[in-house]
């Protein structure tokens, strides 16, 4: 494995992480509402389900979806749903004060997690872009170290956006449009959520 291989994989990783979607959108609502920690623990839920899909498109996950499509299809559909519920419930408290009690570290997590892991097209990019990038041939310990630089590289990503979000500036705009912001946020899950369980 080259460094250039391993520079390319994360060039691509990043613009990945980069670009708006659930886990982004995701990461944003849980930060600016419930504060640095809240988004921290939330990226790190998100990260180590993308790290878990990219172990196994090296392992060939993808070959046992194409073999069992119900196993993708029910799993896609939790994702959607799971989406859908977080929308509806933004939605619902959206004129609702914020709770001052802090977020429990596991739940932001378990958050992160469900989000991540609902989504199967997760590990179909990372088989595309290992297919790409790296040769037939990775040793396993090449592979583990493949998944733990994206591991890191998930958490770094999210912990310097959650560090960004969580200033006081931040905070206090989300809190003077909440209302405003929370329904566009939940319109966006949601829109995710039904792209997921429509999409073939």
């Amino acid at each position: 494995m080259s460094i250039e291989a391993l520079i390319a994989f994360n060039l691509v990783l990043l613009a990945a992480l980069a670009s708006p979607g659930a886990a982004m959108l995701y990461t944003v609502k849980k930060t600016v509402s419930a504060g640095r920690r809240a988004g921290v623990m939330t990226g790190i839920g998100l990260g180590t389900a993308a790290a878990c899909w990219t172990l196994a498109a090296f392992l060939g996950l993808e070959s046992v979806f194409a073999l069992f499509p119900w196993a993708y299809g029910a799993l896609k559909a939790g994702g959607a749903l799971y989406l859908i519920w977080i929308a509806v419930q933004t939605w619902r408290h959206a004129r609702a004060p914020l709770n001052d009690a802090p977020t429990p570290s596991a739940r932001s997590f378990a958050g992160g997690l469900l989000v991540n892991f609902g989504n199967p097209k997760s590990m179909l990019f990372a088989a595309a872009v290992i297919l790409v990038v790296f040769p037939k041939d990775l040793t396993a310990g090449q592979i583990a170290f493949v998944v733990l630089n994206h591991l890191v590289l998930e958490w770094l990503f999210y912990g310097v956006l959650a560090t960004a979000l969580s200033a006081p500036a931040a905070r206090a705009g989300y809190l003077r449009l909440k209302p405003i912001f929370d329904r566009i946020a939940a319109s966006l899950l949601g829109a995710f959520g039904l792209r997921l369980l429509l999409e073939r």
